[in-house]
């Protein structure tokens, strides 16, 4: 990869004021010399990195438009090779032809993500700060970019090399000990070594808990709406949404198939999913939605069970209260009793409430306030008040959790070992792994098959 120079439209496609040409790589100086050619009339060669020259761009030894060719040289560019970045009038026919005449000068068109591969590969960046372009990239509220830009300025990355450095220091005493037993090398006693692994675990466990908060950030929250026909579900989601999305009517079951949409609330985001009413029903179509109804409370990670409260519960309500209370024990749950409007039947408040902690009374056609309560409690779920994201890491995907679980097991199991009254050297073999796992996490020791699927999802000229 890194032997070739490649070019792409850094811009989004269409039509705009300026488009940006990047180009990187060892010819990249060269290349951009052949279709740029300085008003000044000095070579693009003889100027300083960081430079940004005024001049006309060529295409087939014809002048087609004048822009700004921006001059980095290695190490000091984004992706640790020299690069230009040419700037034109964003027109979508000018812009491809500019990128053509980059092509024919000798670059090769870059694969997705392949500038900021480049920028990890060369040590510019680390693989989580890689993760959080993307992320920044896709983020669709505030909270998403503080937690991005967080990960973009090191703060995990930090921390992954600040636990990586305290495990090795141990594990490198601990065996010079042993190796060397007459140079006089300091041991580390048993009980300083287990209150030190003590520490990097209840650290590895803070960090692995923020996992929750992190993924709630980046990823949004799975919720799925579930309760019987007629139980206002759709009235909930349109409440929730603040818009008419799902057709509501009295007839049972006009809700066949999934509705999914995405709310954003202060911090979180929650991607949702309304389902059919469960009940037990003749009709093949509803029972089809009935089975993916089952499906996407199976797949949740929140689950807001809606009752009819102006009526006594039924067979199918019954149903749906077993079905999460003994198949999902543990999901965050919120039980709303919905149509409040119409009257109250106390012996539902009675029995959802002792089946279920969080419960909400609102009616769904228009309860604002119960709207702004169902958000509030979603939230408290997964965030414990506002983070400083400039000083506390935390973990934004399932191959970071993943990652810094496995270091903490590993310690875990060396904690446990001098308990058992092993020798040190025993615990050692599992510290190993911890710095293995540790390394996975900020690319130290990460598959290359990993990495490629990083950068996979990156659009072309990123």
């Amino acid at each position: 990869m890194l032997g070739k120079t490649i070019a792409a439209v850094s811009t989004p496609y269409g039509k705009g004021g300026v488009a940006l040409i990047r180009i990187s790589g060892e010819d990249a100086v060269s290349i951009a010399a052949r279709i740029f050619t300085p008003k000044s009339g000095k070579a693009l060669c003889e100027y300083p990195s960081r430079y940004a020259v005024y001049g006309d761009i060529i295409s087939d030894g014809v002048i087609i438009d004048d822009g700004l060719a921006y001059i980095y040289k290695a190490p000091a560019s984004y992706t640790g090779e020299d690069t230009v970045e040419i700037c034109c009038h964003g027109g979508i026919l000018l812009t491809n032809k500019v990128l053509e005449a980059a092509i024919i000068a000798g670059a090769q068109y870059a694969e997705p993500g392949e500038f900021t591969q480049r920028a990890f590969l060369n040590g510019k960046i680390a693989l989580t700060e890689a993760e959080a372009v993307i992320n920044l990239i896709d983020a669709q509220s505030d909270e998403q970019i503080k937690l991005a830009a967080s990960h973009r300025k090191g703060v995990l990355s930090k921390k992954a090399d600040e636990i990586y450095s305290r495990i090795l220091s141990l594990l490198s005493s601990t065996y010079a000990y042993i190796d060397y037993p007459d140079e006089d090398l300091t041991d580390v006693p048993v009980d300083e070594l287990k209150s030190r692994l003590t520490d990097i675990n209840n650290e590895l466990l803070s960090l692995e808990k923020s996992y929750k908060t992190g993924k709630a950030v980046s990823e949004g929250i799975k919720t799925v709406i579930i309760g019987k026909p007629n139980a206002g579900k759709s009235s909930l989601l349109n409440l929730i949404l603040g818009s008419e999305r799902a057709i509501v009517t009295d007839i049972a079951g006009t809700t066949r198939d999934i509705i999914e949409e995405s709310v954003k609330l202060e911090h979180i985001m929650l991607r949702i999913a309304d389902t059919a009413g469960i009940r037990n029903t003749d009709d093949t179509v509803e029972k089809i939605g009935v089975k993916r109804a089952y499906e996407k409370l199976d797949e949740s990670e929140l689950i807001i069970a809606v009752f009819d409260g102006s009526s006594a519960l039924e067979d199918e309500d019954h149903e749906i209260i077993d079905k999460i209370k003994n198949d999902h024990a543990g999901k965050c749950v919120i039980a709303v009793i919905n149509k409040t409007d119409i009257g109250t039947d106390e012996s539902v408040h009675t029995e959802i409430k002792k089946a279920f902690e969080n419960t909400l009374c609102l009616c769904a056609k228009n309860d604002h306030a119960g709207r702004e309560s169902l958000f509030a409690l979603a939230e408290s779920f997964f965030m414990n008040g506002d983070i400083d994201y400039d000083t506390n890491a935390v973990i934004a995907n399932s191959r970071q959790f993943a990652a810094v679980r496995a270091a903490r097991e590993c310690v875990e199991r060396a904690v446990g070992a001098i308990d058992n009254g092993f020798t040190q050297d025993i615990a050692g073999m599992d510290l190993e792994q911890a710095l293995s796992h540790i390394g996975e996490l900020d690319s130290r020791s990460v598959g290359e098959d990993i990495v490629s699927d990083i950068f996979s999802r990156f659009c072309i000229g990123k």
